[in-house]
């Protein structure tokens, strides 16, 4: 693997003008990504690939199979973009970023190397183990089912359960008796309803705490901190129902103090890059921390070696810097930590999912409202899983929209983006109606507990 200092970026100028981006997916993350390229003075003509509905409306959209990373980088090549940004795992684990270093392309990604971070849960595991960095304590890991089952015997409960391999967020149980357990092996290594993602199983100790996602830019050693973001995964209001890929996120300065900022920054950040670097590992682009705050300080869940989806939405309405310019500079080795700079309040996105997701999603439905949603002072939405046909739009796969807003608290957002979502009309669509309302409870029995003379040391 290429070393950092010998990629060839570092020849371009620092100065040169961003002109042209090719943006590499499909989804929601993608789609504000395309909206916050665009408001870059520097950004001339921007790409997605291969994009969605909603996309087509912002930029133009061009057919890309994402696990082709030969096709990604003749596309790139014949549009001639200045840069490359992947937004799905698939095509970095696929090695998509090691093909446009060997064509001389400027790419944001880390290599397939270091994308096993996330590609592989084993792997990212070990990784975490022998460099020392916070994570939960391993049971086993597995390439057979019956051992799998049998160990089964020998842990406590409850008990995490991780597929290998990339499963779309849906590869992970927590399970709390052994039949739980047993069904999950057996969908996951017997029927192999991942695919090879199941060919092996890691087994957890379940942490007790609540979840972070933490997501920096790095361009190898230097690196850029976005806002902190809280997900919702379950599908379901109150955390019920199976997970997903994420209902919905918020984002608060609130969530994170600087004390416990600049510890994960210590334990658990610096030590990965610094670690990165001593493997040889060619990172450049953005790592994704799924954080759990025990007791014991933060540990890591999970690493992810891209924007989250729907974190990306939330973060994005909250960036007051030129984001196109960081990750041109991220790519070229040049990363300036210090332009990154946030909007006071809270943003919040609302994920909009189809009839039967996360199991087996109805689609082909119209959306309707949609014009009337997107006039909400404040707000903005974020397509994913939708088809443009000349009568209107219509929900092409699991998660359809993701409805974002912005305000000066997280309640006033939270009012915001309801108020959008009662105006839109999907034939069986569902959404959590709590999404940040944890935090707004906490907020306001703080409050209340305050003005009532109870004092907090």
């Amino acid at each position: 693997m290429t070393l950092i200092a010998e990629w060839p970026y570092l020849s371009i100028s620092r100065n040169e003008p961003i002109v042209k981006i090719l943006l590499i997916g499909n989804g929601g993350r993608e789609h504000a990504i395309v909206w916050k390229l665009k408001q870059s003075s520097l950004v001339e003509k921007v790409w997605c690939a291969p994009g969605n509905g909603g996309i087509s409306f912002d930029c133009d959209c061009v057919p890309l199979n994402l696990q082709d990373v030969n096709s990604a980088a003749n596309l790139a090549t014949r549009l001639m973009a200045d840069l490359t940004i992947v937004g799905p795992e698939l095509p970095l684990v696929n090695g998509i970023a090691d093909e446009f270093l060997k064509r001389g392309l400027l790419l944001l990604g880390p290599s397939k190397a270091a994308a096993q971070l996330e590609g592989s849960k084993v792997f990212a595991k070990q990784f975490m183990e022998r460099n020392g960095i916070p994570t939960a304590e391993t049971y086993g890991i597995f390439d057979s089912a019956i051992d799998a089952h049998t160990a089964l015997d020998s842990v406590e409960w409850p008990l995490v359960i991780k597929a290998d391999g990339l499963a779309a967020g849906k590869g992970v149980l927590v399970a709390t008796h052994a039949t739980e357990a047993a069904a999950f092996i057996e969908r996951v290594m017997e029927k192999k309803e991942f695919g090879a993602a199941g060919e092996k199983v890691l087994f957890e100790k379940a942490l007790v705490g609540k979840e972070l996602s933490y997501i920096i830019l790095t361009d190898g050693r230097n690196f850029m901190s976005m806002a902190p973001t809280r997900d919702h995964k379950r599908a379901f209001d109150g955390d019920q129902g199976p997970n997903t890929g994420g209902m919905g996120t918020y984002s608060t300065d609130k969530i994170l103090t600087a004390e416990l900022e600049q510890e994960i920054l210590k334990t658990i950040v610096q030590p990965t890059l610094a670690a990165l670097e001593k493997e040889k590992l060619g990172y450049r682009g953005f790592i994704f921390f799924g954080l759990m705050l025990t007791a014991d300080g933060p540990k890591v869940l999970e690493y992810n070696c891209r924007l989250g989806d729907p974190e990306t939405q939330s973060i994005l309405m909250r960036a007051d810097f030129d984001f196109a310019k960081a990750c041109f500079d991220a790519a070229k080795g040049k990363l300036d930590a210090s332009a990154a700079k946030w909007k006071p309040g809270a943003s919040i996105c609302v994920v909009v999912a189809s009839e039967g997701y996360p199991g087996d999603p109805v689609v082909g439905k119209k959306i309707e409202g949609l014009a009337e949603a997107q006039d909400t002072p404040g707000v903005a939405i974020f397509q994913a899983g939708t088809r443009r046909e000349d009568d209107g739009l219509y929900t092409s796969s699991g998660r359809i929209l993701g409805v974002c807003a912005i305000e000066d608290s997280l309640g006033f957002a939270a009012v915001r983006v309801y108020g959008a979502v009662d105006k839109l009309k999907i034939d069986g669509a569902h959404y959590r109606k709590d999404v940040g309302a944890a935090a707004m409870k906490t907020a306001f029995d703080t409050l209340r507990n305050v003005t009532s003379g109870t004092s907090y040391g």
